[in-house]
């Protein structure tokens, strides 16, 4: 038993796309203690990678991330009760909430920045900086390939005048 799951085994794109992902995510969300940021996990890459600059609504992030609505909740407050991200009356719609990064949430976010960039820059030195040029020049041609995600849904319903 070689302990590699089926996809590994066979070498899927998935398997060949998250496996790279989920070193990358160890080191980066390891780094970040030593950068004081000890209560930031893995899960919480749900919420920095859903979040916009000008922030959104915990359904619309949760549809990016591709998780309950709930379980973005969960994970906001908690980041929220740390300091890291406000929630306050989305300035669109009084009835829903909008999240936004504070201070420290955006210094979170340049950490992880960094931190990602060692982590490419480490991996660069063991495949060739070539290499690595061509992979994310490859990695972007296929992101480009893809269609996008539909709007969340509070955008669609925004585009119809609120209808349904």
């Amino acid at each position: 038993m070689t302990g590699r799951n089926i996809s590994e085994q066979r070498g899927t794109l998935g398997a060949l796309l998250r496996l790279p992902y989920g070193h990358l995510q160890k080191i980066v969300y390891g780094g970040l203690a030593a950068r004081g940021f000890p209560d930031i996990r893995e899960a919480h890459s749900a919420v920095f990678r859903s979040i916009t600059p000008q922030g959104a609504r915990v359904s619309d992030m949760a549809e990016r991330a591709g998780m309950t609505k709930q379980s973005m909740a969960y994970l906001v407050d908690a980041l929220a009760a740390s300091g890291y991200v406000i929630v306050a009356p989305d300035p669109d719609d009084r009835r829903a909430k909008r999240v936004r990064l504070t201070a420290r949430g955006e210094a979170v976010w340049d950490a992880l920045l960094a931190l990602s960039a060692a982590a490419e820059a480490d991996l660069a030195a063991q495949i060739g900086a070539a290499k690595m040029a061509t992979l994310r020049s490859l990695l972007s041609e296929l992101g480009a390939a893809i269609p996008p995600p539909p709007a969340p849904a509070a955008a669609q319903s925004a585009a119809r005048g609120g209808r349904p």
